[in-house]
C-alpha cells in the first residue's frame, strides 16, 4: 500500500491541477481561439488522468480519461470551444473533486450524465446510451491501417524517475492506445544485485509503434517526461524491427499495473526539485538547472510545519531581546558584539520564516472568477470582474480565513447591489455590471476593497427590516453609518424571499465576526444609485513585526515601525488647537495629536511626538519616552482585552515584562473626533 504522505501529496497536486484547469477554462470561455489555453487545458486533464491512474480512485481516473478524450477533439480542431462546453467542463472539474474528496459517495450517475453530455457537445450528436466512465476500461489497440507509420522510440528515464512517481508502464499503456507496439528492455546499465537500489531506475526500452496517429500524439504521451535525451522518437521503414537489447533477449515487456516501487513517491509528471537530483543536475545544461531552481522555489511544505518554525523563531527573537538587554546592562564589549551578531542573524531568520508564509493575494482573488461566473449566470446578470493589486502579499493564515467572508460580500454585491440589465438600462447605466476587487499594502496592514457599480444600499429598506425585527426601536433615528452597519447584524436580511443565495439573514454577520477575529476592520461606503464599496483592513501578518518601543508612564508600548515616520520633541514644534483638537505644525504640515496620557490615564504629559502614517493621514502620538527599535513577536491578548480598539496584541520584552502593541488606525480615528476637554501644550 502507498503511504499516507504519498496520497496527501497526490491530493494536494490534484487541488492545484483543478485550480489550473478551472482558471484555463474561464479564460478559454472569453478567448475560445487561444491555442495556448487549449493546450493548457489539455495538459491539466492529461496530468489528472495520469496521476489519477496511479494514485487516485479508479472512478476518478476513468472519468478524467473520458474528459481527455472529449477535449482531444477540441485540441485537434474537430470541435469548437462553446460556452456550453466550458460549462460542462467546469461541472466535470467539480465532479472530479467529488470523486477525489467524497470517494465514499455514489457519483457514477452524475459521471455518466456528464460524459454523455460532453460527447454530445463535441460530436454534435447524442452519446451512446450505455457508456459509463466509471466502468471504462483501457481502450484496445486500434488496428493497423494502410496509412499507419512505424516509429522507433528510445526511452531511458532518469535514475530518480521512480522516486518522483513517473510510471514507465503507464507510458507504455498510453502508447498501446495509439497502435500495436513491440517493446524490448535494455538492461545494459543494470548493476550487480548487491549494488541494486530498489527505488532507482536502471532499465531502458526500445519501442516499435505502428500507428495512424500524428507524431504530435506520440509527443503528448511524453509531455511530462523530463531529462536530456530521455525520449528519442524517429520515423523508420515499415519493415524495421526492434534492435536486440544488450545482455538480454528482446522480449515484449508486459504492461501491467504499477508495482509498489514505481509508486515510491507522487511527483508524477511534475518538475523535479534540484536538491533531489543533484547528480543529474551536474550534467545538465544551464537552462535545465534554472528550471530546477524554479521548481525548488515551489517545494510544498505543510502549513503546520511553517507555523511550528515561526513559533520557534518567535521564541528565538524573545531570547535574543533578553541577550541584548543583558549585554547593555553588563557593558561588556565582547558580549555586546555577540549580541549584535545574534540580533542580525535572528532578524534574517525571522524575515526568511515570514517570507515563507507570505503568499500573493492573487491566489485568493483567482477563486472568485468561478463564483462570479456562476452567480451571474444563475441571476441572469452580465458582470465584468476586474482585479488590481493581485501581487500584494498577505500571511497565509490570514489569507485562508478570508475566503468565506469575501464570498459573502461578493454574493451580496451581485445579488442585492448590481441591478438587472433592464433596471440598469432604465437608469442610464451599461447593461453589464462591474465588480472590482483590489488590494494594497498600507504600513502593517493590507487593504482589500470590493466595489460594485450597483444601486447602493437601500437604507430605508434596511431600517424598515431592522425595526420590524426588533433590532432597532421604533422611532429611533440612526445615522447613515449606523444603518449601514445593520447589515452585519445576525438575522437581518432585506431579501424579499429565501433563495439559494440569500434571505436567511446569515452571511454578513459571519464576515464581521471573522474580520474582528483577525484583528481587522470593515467599512462601508455606499452611494445611492452609484454603488457600494466594502473596505477591509487586515494585519499584514499575525506573527512578528518590527516595532518602535515607547513608554507612556510606566506602560511600555510598541508602535509598528512601518507606520512611523519620525520622532520630534514637542517643545521644538508649534502647538495649536482647532475645533477642539490639538495639532502641531511640522514643517508647514498640521499634524493632529493623540495624547497617550489621556488614553492610559497617566498623570504626566508626554514630551515626544511620534509622527505616524494612518489611513486618515498623519497622526502625532505623544509619549513620554522613545526606547528604541524592537523585534516584536505578536502574542494574543486575553479575552477581556481582545476587542479593545487600538490594541493589536502584546509582546514580551527582554526583561520579561509585557508591552502592548498599538494599532495606529483606530487610534487615528479616535484622535479625529472633536474633544471638549482638549488641552494645548504650553
Amino acid at each position: 500500500m502507498m503511504g499516507g504522505d504519498i496520497i496527501e501529496t497526490f491530493l494536494n497536486e490534484a487541488r492545484d491541477l483543478l485550480e489550473q484547469l478551472e482558471a484555463a477554462l474561464l479564460d478559454l470561455e472569453k478567448r475560445p481561439n487561444d491555442r495556448e489555453l487549449v493546450n493548457t487545458t489539455f495538459r491539466a486533464l492529461h496530468t489528472l488522468k495520469g496521476s489519477g491512474g496511479m494514485f487516485g480512485p479508479p472512478a476518478m481516473a476513468a472519468f478524467a480519461h473520458e474528459l481527455e478524450n472529449a477535449f482531444e477533439k477540441v485540441r485537434q480542431d474537430h470541435a469548437p470551444v462553446t460556452p456550453a462546453l466550458v460549462s460542462l467542463l467546469l461541472q466535470s472539474a467539480d465532479q472530479i473533486r467529488k470523486l477525489l474528496f467524497e470517494a465514499d459517495g455514489d457519483h457514477s450517475a452524475e459521471s455518466t450524465r456528464l460524459a454523455k453530455a460532453l460527447i454530445a457537445e463535441v460530436d454534435g450528436a447524442p452519446a451512446a446510451a450505455g457508456s459509463s466512465p466509471a466502468a471504462a476500461q483501457p481502450a484496445a489497440a486500434p488496428p493497423v491501417s494502410a496509412m499507419a507509420r512505424r516509429f522507433r522510440i528510445a526511452l531511458r528515464l532518469e535514475r530518480s524517475a521512480l522516486a518522483f512517481g513517473t510510471n514507465p508502464l503507464a507510458l507504455l499503456d498510453e502508447l498501446r492506445d495509439l497502435g500495436p507496439l513491440t517493446v524490448a528492455a535494455d538492461v545494459s546499465q543494470l548493476p550487480p544485485i548487491e549494488d541494486l537500489v530498489p527505488t532507482d531506475l536502471h532499465l531502458g526500452w526500445t519501442i516499435l509503434l505502428d500507428t495512424a496517429a500524428p507524431r504530435s500524439a506520440i509527443d503528448d504521451v511524453f509531455i511530462f517526461v523530463d531529462g536530456p535525451d530521455a525520449v528519442v522518437i524517429e520515423e523508420i521503414d515499415a519493415d524495421a524491427s526492434v534492435a536486440p537489447a544488450p545482455a538480454a533477449a528482446a522480449a515484449p515487456a508486459p504492461v501491467a499495473a504499477a508495482p509498489a516501487v514505481v509508486a515510491a513517491a507522487l511527483k508524477a509528471e511534475a518538475p523535479k526539485p534540484a536538491a533531489a537530483k543533484a547528480d543529474a543536475a551536474k550534467a545538465e545544461a544551464p537552462e535545465a538547472k534554472g528550471q530546477d531552481a524554479r521548481a525548488e522555489a515551489h517545494v510544498r511544505v505543510s502549513a503546520s510545519r511553517l507555523d511550528m518554525l515561526l513559533d520557534q523563531v518567535g521564541e528565538l527573537v524573545i531570547a535574543q531581546a533578553r541577550l541584548s538587554a543583558l549585554a547593555r546592562n553588563r557593558h561588556d564589549p565582547v558580549l555586546t558584539t555577540v549580541a549584535e551578531e545574534i540580533e542580525r542573524l535572528s532578524a534574517d531568520l525571522r524575515d526568511s520564516a515570514m517570507g515563507m508564509r507570505m503568499v500573493p493575494i492573487e491566489q485568493l482573488f483567482g477563486r472568485y472568477r468561478r463564483v462570479v461566473r456562476d452567480l451571474s449566470s444563475d441571476l441572469g446578470k452580465e458582470i465584468d470582474l476586474t482585479f488590481t493589486g493581485e501581487e500584494t502579499e498577505l500571511d497565509k493564515t490570514v489569507l485562508d480565513r478570508l475566503g468565506d467572508p469575501l464570498v459573502h460580500i461578493i454574493r451580496n454585491s451581485i445579488d442585492h447591489g448590481i441591478e438587472s440589465a433592464e433596471r440598469r438600462a432604465s437608469a442610464g447605466k451599461s447593461k453589464r455590471g462591474s465588480l472590482r476587487l483590489g488590494a494594497r499594502q498600507a504600513g502593517t496592514e493590507v487593504v482589500i476593497t470590493i466595489d460594485d457599480d450597483g444601486a447602493g444600499l437601500n437604507r430605508e429598506r434596511i431600517l424598515e427590516k431592522a425595526i420590524a425585527s426588533g433590532i432597532v426601536a421604533e422611532g429611533t433615528v440612526p445615522t447613515d453609518r449606523e444603518i449601514d452597519e445593520l447589515i452585519f447584524h445576525p438575522g437581518l436580511s432585506t431579501a424579499a424571499a429565501v433563495s439559494n443565495l440569500s434571505g436567511r439573514g446569515v452571511g454578513m454577520d459571519v464576515v464581521k465576526r471573522t474580520i474582528n477575529e483577525l484583528h481587522g476592520s470593515i467599512d462601508i461606503d455606499t452611494r445611492p444609485g452609484e454603488g457600494t464599496r466594502f473596505t477591509l483592513r487586515l494585519p499584514l501578518t499575525l506573527a512578528i513585526i518590527d516595532g518602535l518601543q515607547v513608554a507612556v508612564g510606566e506602560t511600555q508600548c510598541i508602535l509598528p515601525l512601518t507606520s512611523v515616520e519620525e520622532c520630534v520633541e514637542l517643545s521644538a514644534v508649534e502647538s495649536r488647537a482647532s475645533a477642539g483638537r490639538n495639532f502641531v505644525d511640522i514643517r508647514g504640515t498640521l499634524v493632529p495629536l493623540l495624547w497617550m496620557d489621556d488614553v492610559f490615564g497617566t498623570p504626566n504629559r508626554g514630551t515626544i511626538v511620534v509622527v505616524t502614517e494612518s489611513d486618515t493621514g498623519k497622526l502625532g502620538v505623544v509619549v513620554d519616552q522613545v526606547v528604541g527599535q524592537h523585534q516584536t513577536v505578536i502574542k494574543p491578548l486575553s479575552p477581556l482585552h481582545a476587542r479593545t480598539p487600538g490594541l493589536v496584541g502584546s509582546t514580551i520584552l527582554g526583561d520579561g515584562s509585557v508591552a502592548l502593541i498599538l494599532d495606529v488606525n483606530p487610534l487615528a480615528r479616535h484622535a479625529a473626533q472633536p474633544r471638549l476637554d482638549a488641552r494645548v501644550a504650553a
